[in-house]
């Protein structure tokens, strides 16, 4: 188990004052089974109404508007969440199931392909060799080995927008390009698959009471029977220091920041993420 306290501060300054601006935040943790949510606080700068709401995908959101003219806008957001170690799976389906019309009807959004997961040709390719002669929950995890072992982490080269086939065709990425790879090339051979965004402590051995610099994260969660997170950037299973935010189709369905405003078109953005190991 640990817990956690998350502090995620996004600053965007401008260069002439902005009139107004429209927001919506997904940066609260969800409380769900393995995830307690201790404390949690979203302050807004200038101070402004807000309303908090949950989204399709069952992702808490902050909407927020800043109608008066403002230079400068900082969120932050500060979590104390208790995570334990998932278990892994009781059950697990075959191949039959995955592929009848119960499963394809139930998790129809999780089988199909947005503009950012949909994979070329060769990925698919390799999926089905990663795949072949193995249950869905191995094939599912050696499907992922195979995209890594093929992807460098190379952060700066894509934007959280880039499609998958083109972070394919760099053969480069961060978090979010591996999570698209997977999961375009998991619906391709018919396993359910979902993106998750959150944050992941990159420390496991560091102190408790030690602050460090943490990640806005993202990786999968698929379905073999039950849900089940995996860290394809990593190459591990989601465990006690992957703290989910969200869950989508792909990143545009859970964006920690997401809006417009009226103004000059240059600005300054500006996030840190820390993380204090408090048990």
């Amino acid at each position: 188990m640990s817990r956690l306290r998350i502090v995620h501060t996004s600053s965007f300054r401008y260069a002439s004052p902005v009139v107004a601006s429209y927001n919506e935040a997904r940066m609260t943790p969800l409380a769900q089974p393995g995830q307690s949510v201790l404390e949690s606080r979203l302050d807004l700068h200038p101070h402004t109404w807000s309303h908090d709401y949950r989204d399709y995908w069952g992702t808490q959101v902050t909407a927020f508007e800043v109608l008066a003219p403002h230079q400068s806008l900082l969120l932050t957001a500060e979590h104390v969440v208790e995570v334990v170690e998932r278990p892994a799976p009781l059950t697990s389906v075959g191949w039959d199931v995955l592929h009848g019309a119960e499963v394809r009807d139930r998790l129809s959004e999780q089988l199909a392909d947005t503009a950012t997961t949909e994979v070329p040709d060769e990925v698919v390719e390799l999926a089905r060799r990663a795949a072949d002669g193995l249950a869905p929950a191995e094939a599912a995890e050696a499907v992922c080995h195979a995209l890594r072992d093929a992807v460098e982490y190379i952060p700066g080269v894509t934007t959280v927008h880039t499609p998958a086939a083109e972070a394919w065709a760099k053969r480069t990425g961060v978090c979010q390009d591996m999570a698209h790879l997977a999961l375009g090339a998991l619906r391709a051979i018919g396993i359910p698959a979902r993106y998750v965004s959150g944050y992941l402590h990159p420390d496991a051995s560091a102190e408790v009471g030690t602050t460090v610099t943490g990640e806005s994260h993202a990786w999968i969660e698929w379905w073999t029977g039950e849900w089940y997170g995996y860290d394809p950037t990593n190459r591990v299973r989601a465990g006690d220091h992957h703290v989910v935010l969200g869950r989508g189709r792909s990143y545009d369905d859970v964006p920690p920041l997401r809006g417009i405003y009226a103004g000059p078109q240059t600005q300054d953005l500006v996030v840190q993420v820390r993380i204090t190991r408090e048990a």
